[in-house]
């Protein structure tokens, strides 16, 4: 007997709607039409109210589409979008590929020149542009052969200009390239990911063998939707089980808590940054109750984890009922945290809460999830269960545990866009992709990692030290905004590097816990509280992963649109 999966709703339709392994991104969504048509898909909020099901997603799907092939576009022209986060994008995403194009995808906070730049490089012909830049795009060597305006008013959303004519369309095949899309790394130039149709819908439903989906569940879609993790552990995965999505306009305490509240979200993916801050938020509220309240909920947190984990009994959501309301998170049914390494002790208090709290690990050139914890059978030091048709591999050094995590599969990239050499340079001799990760699997095939390679520091005693599993333990602590621990050369003693940390303060913290005194008394104090939590987290480490500097940054160091710093050197 065949075992089911969560993909084998798709027999159903093959034959019918698509040949082969894998439908295209435009077969699932008109799978997910045909299951449930008057389910509500997309949702927004503010600042105005939209609901779409799913009939309606389709039926504006096909009249953009006739659209773009009435002004000349045809399958594989590429065809830009960038905007804030909303369901004219999500629209303009499908509809491109429901006409056999290719998307590409930009994050619309960076400057016009750089997103023009971007746009050039992948001969973008046609450009959806949110209201913001429309103006100001496509003046200089780039120009478009037709702009067409993110519109909030979705009544005049091309409709007007719409053929009555309907023109065939040259869709799409599995293998083809469904979206380019730049990497926004933590160092170096991007790059432009091609992804096929399969590479997406494989990843998407491949990881839904580790996380069960409902049609029931309400996303809620507030990191930018450019980025591939949004993207897929969002949008696509949603779409792909009938689910709803709600787009958050922005990233900000009061407005996330509402739409949860508002919308009842019961998926909520993030970044180890946003749920560092939630968490922290949550305890300090505790905290302020007294040294009797907190003892008292922390005892109960731990009788929570214990039940949770030895005998899957889960008592917290129901012992923590009030507190979960209060923080706009009782209809939570799971929390998703990617992006970057999480502390190990936030995964474990969200769920001494009673919430399921996974984290899961990917790069855009897998599509992007790798890994994935399940909910019924998580470990908190892990960022999951490798997903099933992949092939991991780690190539370990002679006499070394630890070594660099390699990859094969359906998930894996077409490859760089125009740039072949490196694309060689991501694979291996066998063919494998070289994710640039360290890390080790256990007997169970769950990964874990310990820092990325490039970032490695080499101490004196020839130590490799993982500047990652450091920061964690900075990231908790109050009065800390940002941290990147890194190495730097020692006096006179070349190839040999000491431990630093680079700290941006939460001034406002100060500000708040110090009250109206002198900015330079600010300071010292804050030069002060860094060396006490130097001193305090050193005493966790042996020598060699001591940090041996604290270095206060005034401003705010650069990030990517995942919310991970983009390192850099620092001068000494």
């Amino acid at each position: 007997m065949t075992k089911e999966t969560a993909w084998s709703f798709l027999n159903g339709y093959r034959g019918k709607f698509f040949e082969g392994t894998w439908p295209t991104l435009s077969e699932l969504i008109k799978i997910t039409i045909d299951r449930y048509p008057e389910k509500r898909g997309f949702t927004l909020l503010s600042p105005r109210e939209l609901l779409l099901t799913y009939k309606d997603i389709g039926e504006y799907i096909n009249q953009i589409s006739q659209y773009l092939r009435s002004i000349g576009l045809d399958k594989g022209d590429k065809i830009g979008l960038t905007g804030k986060n909303s369901p004219e994008w999500a629209l303009a995403y499908l509809s491109i590929l429901s006409m056999g194009g290719i998307v590409v995808p930009i994050d619309y906070q960076l400057e016009t020149k750089n997103i023009e730049s971007l746009m050039e490089f992948a001969d973008v012909k046609v450009a959806f542009i949110d209201e913001e830049k429309y103006d100001s795009m496509g003046h200089g060597t780039l120009r478009f052969k037709e702009k067409i305006s993110l519109s909030p008013n979705i009544e005049n959303y091309i409709l007007n200009k719409t053929s009555q004519k309907e023109i065939d369309i040259n869709a799409a095949n599995s293998n083809d390239t469904a979206a380019i899309l730049f990497t926004s790394g933590t160092t170096g130039n991007p790059k432009g990911v091609m992804l096929t149709h399969e590479n997406l819908v494989s990843d998407c439903l491949l990881a839904q063998n580790n996380l069960h989906l409902l049609y029931t569940d309400v996303f809620y879609a507030l990191l930018p939707l450019h980025h591939i993790y949004t993207m897929l552990a969002v949008f696509i995965e949603a779409i792909s089980v009938g689910a709803d999505v709600v787009f958050g306009q922005r990233i900000a305490t009061p407005v996330i808590l509402n739409d949860l509240k508002t919308a009842k979200v019961t998926m909520f993916l993030g970044v180890p940054l946003l749920f560092n801050k939630l968490i922290k938020g949550i305890m300090k509220k505790i905290k302020a109750k007294g040294v009797f309240i907190y003892g008292i909920v922390r005892f109960l947190m731990g009788f929570s984890g214990f039940m949770k984990k030895v005998f899957n009994v889960k008592v917290g959501k129901k012992i923590f009922k009030g507190l979960l309301q209060q923080a706009s998170l009782y209809d939570i049914r799971i929390l998703i945290s990617g992006g970057a390494p999480l502390p190990p002790e936030t995964f474990k208090q969200f769920n001494e809460l009673g919430l399921d709290f996974i984290q899961g690990y990917g790069m855009t050139e897998t599509s992007p999830i790798i890994a994935l914890n399940p909910v019924e059978h998580f470990k908190i030091k892990s960022v999951g269960k490798i997903l099933p048709q992949l092939d991991v591999k780690i190539e370990l050094d002679e006499g070394k545990k630890i070594g660099e995590i390699v990859i094969k599969g359906p998930i894996v990239m077409k490859g760089y866009y125009k740039n072949q050499e490196a694309t060689y340079e991501i694979m291996n001799d066998q063919g494998y992709l070289k994710t640039g990760d360290m890390g080790y699997l256990d007997k169970e095939n769950y990964l874990y990692l310990t820092g990325r390679k490039k970032n490695i520091i080499v101490t004196e005693g020839g130590k490799n030290v993982f500047p990652e599993e450091i920061e964690y333990y900075y990231e908790l602590e109050d009065g800390i905004e940002q941290v990147m621990v890194k190495g730097f050369l020692k006096e006179n003693k070349v190839g040999s590097e000491d431990i630093e940390a680079i700290i941006h303060p939460n001034y406002d913290y100060y500000y708040e816990k110090y009250g109206d005194i002198v900015k330079d008394d600010i300071t010292i104090r804050v030069k002060e509280e860094m060396e006490e939590k130097r001193n305090r987290i050193n005493s966790k480490f042996p020598p060699y992963k001591q940090v041996k500097r604290v270095m206060i940054m005034k401003d705010p160091m650069e990030m990517t649109s995942t919310k991970k710093i983009k390192r850099f050197k620092v001068n000494k």
